[in-house]
């Protein structure tokens, strides 16, 4: 059986243990609320130019783009979005076990396909499985601006417009609430549903050509649709982290109850047990 002063020990750092968890927990669920204003201030941003190239794809002129075309697929991206950290409960782990059986099911070799990864855990865990990570970022920001993926998220829709890849998708948790994460694949490119859900709000006259905003557009759209799952993905982490600490510091609390209680009785015990030997002493003396 453990000495009180091993239970007073337990008790002292299961206190230090809380305050760090009730610390993390306050800081997530400030930078919940700011991740999501960002990822709900983006949103009118990809819905208006969704309206536009959805209002050039649907007219009558007759306009084409790789992005637009599906072709026989013989390699498909996975651009897979994940925490630099851990502490955020099964964030990251049902995103990557989802993901895994997924391609187990789609594909037979790792030639089939590749991933491009943004966050420390899921890069560590495929080059771990040594799966073909073609694309990685880490270090992004809490809040992160559009030039921190400028860079990977071009590199990666032109992979599919140069025929690296046939088709590619999105792999994240979309934010339901803070104890609510869904892992979501978003087929990401061809853009074969552009028209569909949409109707243009006005009337659009285009300069130099439809097809030459088309060219411009399509590209920015793409990768707007990453960024955009980037910052949904930002509010479901700080979510995810601020339910895990609330529960890591609820559970903190009923140890130090549990604990406390348990050197109050071998407190009592104790003190019983010296009244008892002075008792047994004096009765010795007489």
């Amino acid at each position: 059986m453990a000495s009180m002063r091993d239970i007073k020990g337990r008790i002292t750092s299961t206190k230090k243990t809380k305050q760090i968890t009730k610390a993390m927990q306050m800081v997530s669920a400030a930078k919940l609320n700011r991740a999501q204003n960002n990822a709900q201030s983006f949103l009118p941003y990809t819905e208006k130019i969704r309206e536009v190239v959805g209002s050039i794809a649907s007219s009558e002129t007759e306009v084409s783009h790789p992005m637009l075309e599906e072709r026989p697929v013989k390699k498909t991206g996975y651009i897979v979005i994940t925490s630099d950290r851990g502490l955020a409960g099964g964030y990251n782990a049902s995103l990557t076990r989802a993901l895994l059986n997924k391609i187990k099911e789609r594909h037979k070799s790792p030639d089939e396909y590749g991933i491009v990864v943004m966050g420390r855990i899921g890069r560590d865990l495929f080059k771990k499985r040594n799966l073909p990570v073609i694309q990685e970022i880490i270090g992004l920001s809490d809040q992160p601006e559009f030039n921190e993926i400028k860079n990977l998220a071009k590199t990666t829709v032109d992979m599919f417009t140069d025929g690296l890849f046939d088709e590619l998708y999105i792999w994240y948790n979309h934010f339901v609430s803070p104890i609510t994460q869904e892992v979501t694949e978003t087929k990401l490119l061809p853009l074969t549903n552009l028209t569909e859900g949409t109707k243009a709000s006005t009337s659009y006259e285009y300069e130099p050509s439809e097809q030459a905003i088309l060219e411009r557009l399509l590209p920015q759209y793409a990768e707007s649709l990453i960024f955009g799952a980037l910052l949904d993905a930002k509010a479901s982490e700080f979510g995810a982290r601020m339910t895990a600490m609330s529960a890591a510091t609820d559970n903190a609390t009923a140890l130090i109850d549990d604990l406390t209680l348990v050197y109050n009785r071998a407190r009592q015990a104790a003190i019983t047990q010296e009244i008892t030997e002075i008792v047994g002493g004096a009765a010795a003396l007489e």
